[in-house]
């Protein structure tokens, strides 16, 4: 059975990249725009691993992982963020202090993204 990821971002072309990316390395991807959205496909669908983006609109993915991780504190979660360099990274500083397994810069590399999911289903 092929590792379920759900992808939450508000930027459709981030969303069918990763897809894309994702879908071609023979996991299964599902996607939600927001972090209400999110939530709820992670509730109903289980999925094995979370990447969500930090800026987003309804609710952003700081609040998210928090309550992700009240739910399930052992999910594997990779947030990514492209906002200005000074923010994005205390964003992701943030992130990575409330249990984001890994963090990502916006853009970033498909070969590089990929080996980081394939390292956190390994590890």
């Amino acid at each position: 059975m092929s590792k379920r990821i759900l992808i939450i971002d508000d930027d459709l072309a981030v969303r069918d990249t990763l897809i894309a990316i994702l879908e071609d390395r023979g996991y299964e991807v599902m996607t939600a725009v927001n972090g209400q959205q999110g939530l709820a496909v992670f509730r109903s669908e289980r999925p094995d691993l979370l990447v969500t983006d930090i800026v987003m609109p309804v609710k952003e993915g700081l609040q998210t992982i928090r309550e992700i991780r009240a739910e399930r504190p052992d999910m594997k979660i990779i947030a990514i963020s492209g906002g200005s360099r000074t923010e994005r990274h205390d964003f992701l500083e943030i992130a990575r202090q409330l249990g984001a397994w890994d963090v990502v810069v916006k853009p970033f590399d498909a070969e590089d993204f990929v080996a980081r999911v394939d390292r956190c289903f390994a590890a």
